[in-house]
C-alpha cells in the first residue's frame, strides 16, 4: 500500500525503544524524514543508526517532553512537522490509597503536560503549513477499569480528551488528530518488569498476562506501529477524533 509518506516530516517522541521504536522504523520504512525525540540518548542514537542503515532518513535529538521551554525551542528550531506522534509515556501501578502525591505528578508531567507541551508547540507550525496529522499513544485504561492503575488511567483518560479536544479545534486548519489504545505489549519493559517482580514464576505471570487479552496473546511494536503509519498517512484522511483499541479484544471481548 502507498502510504504517500514520502518526505514527510514526522516528530516520534519516546521513540528509543518498544513501541515508539518500532513506529519511527516504520515511518521511515514508508519513506517519512523520522526525527526521533527522547531523553535516552544511548536508545536514540540507536534507533537513529537502525533507520539510516535500513536506508531511511531519520535524525535524534535529545528532549525532555516535561521541559516546556526545551520543547518548544527544538520545534521551532526543526520547523513544521507534517506528522506528530506522541508516544512518550511511563508508567504507574497502585490504587488511589497506595499512589501518593509524589507519583501523581510524575506521571502528569510525561504522560499529560508532556502531551500538552508537544501539541502547543507543533499545532501553530502545521497550521501555517496548511495542515497535518497527529497521533497520541493512549491506552486501554482509558476506557476500562484495571486493577492497580490509578495514575496511569488517569494519565491516559487526559490523552484521549486532548485527542477529541484537537481534533474538534482544528477542524478548519485541515489537522487530523487520533488515538491508540494498546492492549499489553510485548516490549522489553514487560520483561523488566516480570523479571524484578515475579522472578520465581515468571514464566507464569507472563502466561497470564498473555491471556489477559481474548486473543491469547500480547501485541508486538510491530503490529502497533503498523497502525500509527496508516492513521496518519493520507489514506486515512477521514479519519479525525478516534481512539483505536489494539488490543486483542481486551476491551470489547472480556
Amino acid at each position: 500500500m502507498d502510504l504517500v509518506l514520502s518526505d514527510k516530516k514526522t516528530f516520534v517522541t519516546g521513540a528509543s525503544s518498544g513501541i515508539g521504536q518500532a513506529i519511527a522504523m516504520k515511518f521511515a520504512t514508508e519513506g517519512a524524514e523520522v526525527f526521533i525525540l527522547d531523553l535516552n540518548e544511548e536508545g536514540g542514537t540507536k534507533t537513529e543508526n537502525a533507520i539510516l542503515e535500513a536506508g531511511g532518513s531519520a535524525c535524534f535529538h535529545k528532549l525532555d517532553v516535561t521541559n516546556p521551554e526545551q520543547v518548544q525551542d527544538l520545534f521551532s528550531q526543526l520547523g513544521p512537522a507534517n506528522i506528530l506522534v506522541n508516544n512518550a509515556g511511563i508508567s504507574s501501578i497502585g490504587n488511589v490509597e497506595n499512589t501518593f502525591p509524589e507519583e501523581m505528578d510524575r506521571i502528569y508531567s510525561v504522560n499529560v503536560k508532556g502531551v500538552y507541551n508537544c501539541l502547543h508547540a507543533a499545532i501553530p507550525g502545521m497550521k501555517e503549513n496548511g495542515g497535518g496529522a497527529i497521533l497520541n499513544m493512549a491506552s486501554i485504561v482509558s476506557k476500562v477499569g484495571i486493577s492497580e492503575r490509578f495514575a496511569y488511567s488517569m494519565s491516559k483518560g487526559a490523552v484521549f480528551a486532548m485527542t477529541l479536544s484537537v481534533a474538534k479545534d482544528y477542524l478548519d486548519s485541515n489537522i487530523r488528530c487520533n488515538c491508540l489504545c494498546p492492549g499489553r505489549i510485548h516490549t522489553a519493559f514487560v520483561d523488566d518488569y516480570l523479571e524484578k517482580n515475579y522472578l520465581d514464576n515468571r514464566d507464569e505471570m507472563f502466561d497470564k498476562l498473555s491471556k489477559f487479552q481474548p486473543i491469547g496473546r500480547m501485541g508486538k511494536p510491530v503490529e502497533v506501529a503498523a497502525l500509527a503509519v496508516f492513521l496518519c498517512s493520507d489514506k486515512a484522511s477521514f479519519i479525525t477524533a478516534s481512539a483505536y483499541d489494539i488490543d486483542g479484544g481486551a476491551t470489547l471481548l472480556r
